[in-house]
């Protein structure tokens, strides 16, 4: 097994603004009148180990049913792909341990890949060729830390290679409706036709499955949520006193979604250092940190059509709670 990483700089990906800079999404999201922060800053070391906890968790069933999913469907996604040569880039690829099921059985099936997984976390890729190299396949590891779409901006200078890219879990229900079709828009931009991508969708289902499934017993989801703001103490000098706040997610019927907050028990400044800013909190205004759109059917065919993709097969786990979709980039023009 050959396994590297790259940490992608501005020099690599030169259209690279501070849009996604973390002391600016926090100036910025900390200053509107409704306070908000990108989910994606939850991630760090500490972030991505609480997250982890959380897919071990009895109420979170998301992983189960996508492992799910994996074993009851691995040999049908082989029969879909057409080609025994291919790349499989995962976007936000975490521990990796979901793609190396599909990854054993793509090699146990004679077929040549390279794992090219793209994570933000440097930590996550770290752990990620850890355990690879721990229980090691024979297979290329070409891990890129960077976001999503700077990774694919620059995995798209290559040419003529022939790609599965898998978008897991329920990272796709992370965006609103319209920043979704962006971002699927911008992603079959720089892909072939004929290239593949393994989506997941977390299904719409009873209310109060989804609300357990985002409110576990132990309170480590709302640990995971407060990590935030000690990450904004860790590494931009903030005073936050996370006791002074508290966890708050609940499914929206009219939205769709599991909207999560986190939200001021007392009015109080908090300041940080970077960017040398102070800002006041009333006692119950929050800060909304996830939205986790929830999907049907009709939802996922109509996603594809307007993106420029075509389903090839839907698989869904025993409860159907969940559906990873094989779809494949139409022969249009990108």
């Amino acid at each position: 097994m050959k396994a590297g990483y790259k940490i992608l700089s501005p020099q690599d990906i030169k259209t690279r603004g501070t849009d996604h800079d973390f002391a600016s999404d926090i100036l910025i999201g900390l200053s509107r009148d409704k306070k908000s922060i990108p989910c994606r800053h939850i991630y760090d070391k500490e972030g991505d180990e609480l997250f982890r906890r959380i897919t071990e968790l009895p109420e979170y069933y998301l992983t189960r049913c996508e492992y799910d999913i994996f074993q009851q469907h691995k040999d049908n996604i082989v029969k879909s792909m057409d080609k025994d040569r291919f790349n499989v880039i995962e976007l936000g690829a975490g521990d990796g341990k979901k793609a190396k099921v599909l990854l054993k059985h793509f090699l146990d099936t004679g077929m040549d890949v390279t794992y090219i997984p793209i994570d933000i976390s440097e930590a996550a890729m770290k752990n990620l060729i850890n355990k690879f190299t721990k229980d090691p396949i024979d297979i290329t590891i070409e891990g890129i830390v960077a976001e999503y779409s700077e990774g694919l901006k620059w995995l798209s200078r290559a040419e003529g290679e022939r790609n599965l890219v898998l978008f897991l879990g329920s990272n796709i229900g992370n965006a609103h409706e319209n920043e979704a079709r962006a971002f699927l828009h911008k992603l079959r931009g720089v892909l072939n036709p004929g290239d593949y991508l393994l989506i997941g969708f977390d299904l719409k289902k009873d209310i109060d499955t989804l609300n357990k499934a985002y409110n576990d017993s132990e309170n480590i989801t709302a640990q995971f949520h407060l990590n935030l703001l000690r990450r904004i103490n860790r590494e931009l000098g903030g005073n936050f006193n996370p006791d002074q706040f508290k966890y708050y997610g609940r499914y929206n019927v009219l939205t769709g979604a599991i909207e999560s907050y986190l939200v001021s028990l007392k009015d109080h400044i908090v300041y940080i250092n970077t960017p040398n800013r102070s800002f006041s909190f009333k006692k119950w205004e929050p800060i909304h940190t996830e939205y986790s759109l929830k999907y049907t059917d009709s939802d996922i065919k109509k996603l594809a059509e307007e993106t420029g993709f075509e389903i090839t097969s839907n698989y869904t786990d025993s409860r159907k709670y969940f559906q990873d979709s094989l779809w494949r980039v139409n022969n249009g023009t990108k």
